[in-house]
Parts: structure tokens; C-alpha cells; sequence
């Protein structure tokens, strides 16, 4: 087959759209379900942002897309890809009853409902359909507001973008509410080569039933804007009394709020800022509307169409809330980057050479290529300087590798102080206004880990600059410091930092400090370009200096951890993991980990099922040494359920303490416990090659780890 030219601004064009998802779901957030009456009487004309965040939480809008796309990576990019798998990448991927999704339970929330079918074994595309959940669970509105990115893959196919899109909706929603997600897949798609919102239309139309009811509704939105172009608030009337609430069941049903998106792209006239206000106004699933909307405006207008006062407060940052912690801190760089080289994949295109080293992972993650882009990087500065102002701006001005560099301009410095440019490797409640779909995090930088970066001080700020690399402990509220360099003026200067081995320590920040040698109330302009973490980790931690990190209401999660589900909580000085009979299990540490020795220190307190986890890949994929019952040590392996892949008689008793320490060497296992070597396992059926540590227990028993340890094996640290 002859492979698709793509646009030589392909990823950039993937940048806006995902940009434009990530800010109508702030735009719309914390004014879901309200009515256009209500919203009209509180905001009135709404010009901007309603509200303003510390940092904008998780939401399902923006976790489902990202996730959902994994299975592209762990199965095939290819549109041989089944409902089947796509169903199997909930499973692995969303914690169970609690995050990601809304929870609103089974036969009410869609996603609830299709999530309990595939853990109980009813398969995709089964789980979703009216069949096994009826029309008014499977159309409701789930089956568009995470579909974005399988338009995002496939530029100027919209047919293909549908494909993928029905294969993944049907995973929880059938009828109207997997139209619907095809619908804007293909929108989405679209956008790519049409610029007409019309012709963008009925892109999306053509790939769904034309006497399907989404199909009704659409057309008669169109017709009624030909007949009424110049008033959307009367157009929302009209829609309100032929495709309102009222007329259909379940709780968010799929097309009163399709019939906005329409609305809103064709009252909107191709303006982003016009089309997500209006949709913000007319009310009904806000946060789900605009999201869409900002997707289909933003590719097709691309980063010049979307005005920095949307963008500034986003500051390239996404939370989401999977079960693994490290990908719940994202940059919209990287989302990009991720979503466009299945792009180029399943186009089978080349990538032009300019983004060539960053989709294949050449270039540092932190590369500032895109327009505009800051990858969620912040600035700080000394206690003594509160006077101090900074920004952070993605520029062409300098640059190490390629075209862009990150500049950092702090204003009223003064010669002796530090002023710092970070990227933030953690968070906490205090960092976030609300708790909405309950995150949790694992940093993304550990101890025996190595930091990269370069820097460059022009010679126009008239005075010497020194720097120096620095993490920041924020258990101790303390910082480890690399060596301190002179920078000479206009010169890009190579920073490295290896990290030594820690105990008890959480790293939440990672970035440059840079030492004015004069001045006194003068401005520092600094560049930053290519940053890296990379290495593999050797750490400690005694759950003796964790902590509950409480959220508002009662969500509480033990810090550095995510877990699938289960009780987790901090007792005495230790980790306590206890659940009714499924595998209670709790998570730290990088998908990205290969080979590595961890042990843990484990009593069991009652059932006969006690495990220490490694390669956790997620809830269906991983490895675990367990105290089982019969006086057995078993090594099992998850597929989607465990299944035993070596044992050996071990006589354990409960109540006593175990060290148990796996070691991951490849494809082979070696399980000790208290230091004696008892059991070897080589698995030759596709192999977890990479992937997290975790604690957990299964059989209704109640488990308690006071402390753990990763080591690096010796081949990894060379």
C-alpha cells in the first residue's frame, strides 16, 4: 500500500487539538450539568476562563482518551485491533471503583456498568451494548467525550478514525452512543485537510446510519443554522425543545449535548474562543461539549488560532488519575508527541526530520519543539526574594538541539540569590483546589536516577550567572545540589547530575538554579533546552516517614502510591492493605523500570495470600511472589487473572515478618526470603520486560509492609 503523505505540520496541528481538548475541559469543569438559565444568570456573556486553578485536576474526558490509547502500544496500531483488547485496556489501566471514571453505579453510570461486565468476564464489544445494558445505559453521552485522539491518529481519514472509534466506544456504549463517537473521531479527522465547518459536518455523517437518530439531530441543527445564522442563543432554544433533557433517559444522554456541539461549531464561525463560549453557555455536560468542541476548532485552526490567554494557565500541565502514578503528571508535549507517532505508524509515513529524534525518543523529553510550548515547567526563587516576578516562555531565540528552547525572564533579582526553573516530579492535595476523580501520583524521578540539562545566560544580562542542577526531597524540604558552573555568556553549557543512592526521601522537583553574581533589582533572562531524566533507581523507604495524603472529602491516598483497589492505609509506622477477596494491590515506582532487585519487608497478618509485586505493566499485567496458603511460596503471573508459574514449599506463619526480595533480570525471576535464595522462574511466553514495583494480597487477607527497597542490578548501572 502506498503510504500517506502527512502534513509536514502534522504534529504540531495534533499539539492544538489536544491543547484545545485539555482547555475545554478546564473551560467547562466546575460548571457541569449546570442549565443555560443558570449559567446565563451567574457568568452572563462568558469572554474567558470562569475560574482560576492552582493546577486543574484529573478529569475522565482527558483520562479516558489518553489511556484508551495505549492499546495501540501494548496490542497492534493497526485497525486490526479488537473491542476485545481495547476492553482489556480499561481493565489494566483504571483503578477499580474509584478515579478516572464517574462511579455512579451499575445500570446508571455507563462506564461503571461496562467496566463491572469486563472485569466479570462480559467482553468488548458485549459489555457495551444495548443487549447486555439496555439503550438508555449504552447512549448516553461516554462514547464521544473520550474519543478525540483516534481522530487525532488518523489526519484526513476520517473513515479510519470512525473504525477506530467505533471499536472503542462499543466498549461501553452501542446505538446513538457509539454514532457519536465516531461522529467526532471524524470531525476530528477532518479538520486535518478541511477548513469548512460544513464540509467538517458531514465528514462526521457519513460515517454513522443516516436514519440513525444522532444523524436526525445533527441535520436538523444544520438546517435550522441555513434558515437561522445570526442568533445562537435562540438556535440553543430550539435545540432545548426538539433534543433537551426531557426527551431522553438516563442520566447524560448522548445527544442533547451532541446537539450543542453542532450548535456551537456552527455559531462558532471557526473562531476557537467564539465556539468554546458559546458552548460553555449553552450548559447541559459543559466540561464533555467544550472539550470536543476545542478538539475539532483546534486542529483545524492550529496553534495560531488559540489565543495564550487559554493556554498560560495550562501550562502544558494534565493530571490524570490511572493506577500508574507516574503518568498521571503529563506535559501536553509529550501527550502529543505520543498521540502523533501512531500517526505516522498507521500512516506508514515518514517522519520529517525535525520531529524524527523526538517521536522516536532521540530527543530528551523535555525538547520545547512545539510552538509556544513550556512542558509544564515553573519557576522559584529564594524566601528572601518575595519581591521577585517570573514567566516561563517557550521561544526561538536560543536553542541547543533544533529550533526552541525554554526562556525564563525573573524580574528585580539581586546578585547572591537563587532563582530557580523546575519541572515538578510529584504532587500533593495542597497543590490542587478540589479533588475531582481522585489522583494519585509516583514520582517521576528517583534516587540513583541521573538529571541532564543545558543552559545558556546571554551576555546582555550584564552580570556573571553560575548554575547548578538541583532535586528537591519535599519529605525533608530539602535540596541535593549538583556542582555549581560559570556560565559563559551566550554559551550553551551541559549539566549533569547523578543522583545518589537515598533512604525516606520523595523527589518533587527537578530543575536548574541559577546564582546571579551582581545586581540589584535588574532582570535575568536564562535559557533551558533538552532536559532528561533518565537511569534506573536505588532507594529505600520505611513507610515510617510516609504519609496519608488527604484530599478533599474522604479521599485519601498513602503517598508515592497509587493502587487498584483495596483498604490502603498508613498503621503504627506501617502500610496496611487489606480487601474482600479480588487482589488488593498498591503501586509505586516507573512503567519504564527494566531490571532491578526490590524486597520488602512483609508480615501477614490473617488469609493465606501475601504478595510482593515487580514488572507491574497495570491492574492486569504484572508479576507476584507470594506467601500462599499450604505453607507455599508461589511466583505467579498476571493475564488478566494470575496463574502460578513456579512454587516450592516454605512453611510462613502469620504474624511474623518476612524479607521477600524478587529480582528481575530480563525474562528470569529469582525469589529470596530473610536472605536465602528459594525459587527461579523464567517466563518464555511474552514476557513484562519493563514496569513498576507494588504490594498486595488477594483471598480476603489483611497484609502489612514496613518498608521496601529497589536496588539497581549491576548491568543496569553500566
Amino acid at each position: 500500500m502506498k503510504p500517506t503523505l502527512l502534513s509536514p505540520d502534522y504534529p504540531e496541528r495534533v499539539y492544538a487539538g489536544w491543547l484545545g481538548k485539555v482547555i475545554g475541559v478546564r473551560h467547562g469543569g466546575n460548571i457541569e450539568q449546570w442549565t443555560y438559565e443558570r449559567i446565563a444568570r451567574t457568568f452572563g456573556e462568558i469572554t474567558g476562563y470562569l475560574h482560576t486553578f492552582k493546577n486543574f485536576a484529573a478529569d475522565d474526558d482527558t483520562n479516558g482518551p489518553m489511556f484508551f490509547l495505549r492499546a495501540l502500544e501494548d496490542y497492534t496500531y493497526t485497525s486490526d485491533i479488537t473491542p476485545e483488547q481495547m476492553g482489556l485496556t480499561w481493565l489494566n489501566y483504571a483503578p477499580d471503583g474509584h478515579g478516572f471514571y464517574w462511579w455512579g453505579g451499575y445500570g446508571k453510570s455507563t462506564e461503571h456498568t461496562a467496566y463491572q461486565n469486563l472485569k466479570y468476564g462480559i467482553m468488548a464489544p458485549r459489555s457495551g451494548s444495548i443487549e447486555q445494558n439496555g439503550a438508555a445505559v449504552a447512549e448516553q453521552i461516554g462514547g464521544q467525550i473520550f474519543i478525540d485522539v483516534w481522530g487525532l491518529i488518523a489526519p484526513g481519514n476520517p473513515r479510519l478514525a470512525a473504525e477506530y472509534a467505533e471499536k472503542i466506544a462499543s466498549v461501553s456504549h452501542d446505538g446513538n452512543g457509539k454514532y457519536g463517537g465516531m461522529f467526532i473521531a471524524a470531525c476530528i479527522a477532518a479538520a486535518f485537510d478541511r477548513s469548512d465547518m460544513h464540509e467538517i459536518l458531514e465528514a462526521g455523517l457519513s460515517v454513522i446510519p443516516a436514519d440513525c437518530e444522532f444523524a436526525r439531530m445533527a441535520r436538523d441543527v444544520i438546517r435550522y443554522h441555513a434558515e437561522q445564522p445570526s442568533d445562537w442563543r435562540e438556535a440553543y432554544h430550539y435545540v432545548n425543545a426538539h433534543f433537551g433533557y426531557h426527551l431522553y433517559p438516563g442520566e447524560c444522554h448522548i445527544i442533547p449535548n451532541a446537539a450543542v456541539i453542532v450548535l456551537s461549531l456552527l455559531y462558532g464561525e471557526g473562531d476557537f474562543s467564539k465556539a468554546i463560549n458559546i458552548c460553555n453557555m449553552c450548559g447541559w455536560d459543559t466540561d464533555c461539549n467544550v472539550a470536543n468542541v476545542g478538539t475539532i476548532i483546534g486542529v483545524r485552526n492550529g496553534l495560531d488560532g488559540i489565543d495564550r490567554s487559554w493556554r498560560e494557565p495550562i501550562n502544558d500541565f494534565l493530571c490524570c488519575s490511572s493506577v500508574i502514578g507516574t503518568l498521571n503528571m503529563l506535559d501536553l508535549p509529550w501527550c502529543a508527541s505520543y498521540i502523533a507517532g501512531f500517526g505516522y505508524k498507521i500512516a506508514g509515513a515518514d517522519i520529517p526530520a525535525k520531529w524524527r529524534p523526538i517521536l522516536l525518543g532521540d530527543r530528551p523529553r523535555f525538547h520545547f519543539e512545539y510552538p509556544g510550548s513550556t512542558h509544564a515547567f515553573r519557576t522559584d526563587w529564594d524566601a528572601s526574594e518575595a519581591h521577585v516576578t517570573a514567566v516561563v516562555s517557550g521561544t526561538t531565540e536560543a536553542a541547543a538541539t533544533g529550533e526552541r528552547s525554554l526562556k525564563a525572564v525573573f524580574d528585580r533579582v539581586r546578585g547572591g540569590y537563587g532563582y530557580r526553573v523546575y519541572y515538578q516530579t510529584y504532587y500533593r492535595p495542597q497543590d490542587f483546589n478540589d479533588s475531582r476523580y481522585d489522583p494519585s501520583f509516583s514520582p517521576l524521578l528517583y534516587p540513583g536516577q541521573t538529571v541532564e540539562a543545558k543552559v545558556m545566560a546571554p551576555g546582555f544580562n550584564g552580570v556573571g550567572v553560575k548554575a547548578r542542577l538541583y532535586v528537591k526531597d519535599i519529605n525533608a524540604d530539602r535540596r541535593h545540589y549538583g556542582d555549581t558552573v560559570d556560565l559563559a555568556s551566550g554559551v550553551w553549557t551541559a549539566l549533569r547530575l547523578d543522583l545518589p543512592a537515598m533512604e525516606n526521601v520523595c523527589l518533587g522537583e527537578a530543575g536548574v538554579e541559577f546564582i546571579p553574581t551582581a545586581g540589584w533589582g535588574g532582570s535575568l533572562v536564562v535559557y533551558l533546552d533538552d532536559v532528561h531524566f533518565s537511569g534506573e533507581p536505588h532507594y529505600a523507604v520505611d513507610f515510617r516517614y510516609e504519609r496519608m495524603e488527604r484530599w478533599r472529602g474522604l479521599h485519601q491516598e498513602v503517598s508515592q502510591c497509587t493502587y487498584l483497589r483495596g483498604l490502603w492505609a498508613l498503621e503504627n509506622g506501617e502500610l496496611s492493605g487489606s480487601y474482600s477477596g479480588e487482589p488488593a494491590e498498591c503501586y509505586t515506582g516507573d512503567l519504564k523500570w527494566r531490571d532491578y532487585a526490590f524486597e520488602a519487608v512483609v508480615r501477614p497478618m490473617t488469609g493465606g495470600d501475601h504478595r510482593v509485586l515487580v514488572r507491574v505493566q497495570g491492574g492486569i499485567r504484572a508479576y507476584a511472589a507470594s506467601l500462599f496458603e499450604g505453607n507455599r511460596l508461589v511466583f505467579f503471573k498476571n493475564e488478566n487473572g494470575y496463574r502460578e508459574l513456579a512454587s516450592v514449599p516454605f512453611e510462613w506463619t502469620a504474624g511474623r515478618e518476612y524479607v521477600i526480595a524478587v529480582r528481575a533480570e530480563g525474562a528470569r525471576f529469582t525469589v529470596s526470603v530473610d536472605g536465602v535464595k528459594l525459587l527461579e522462574a523464567e517466563d518464555a511466553d511474552r514476557p513484562y520486560l519493563t514496569g513498576q514495583i507494588g504490594l498486595g494480597n488477594a483471598g480476603g487477607s489483611h497484609t502489612h509492609f514496613r518498608s521496601y527497597k529497589v536496588t539497581r542490578l549491576p548491568s543496569a548501572a553500566t
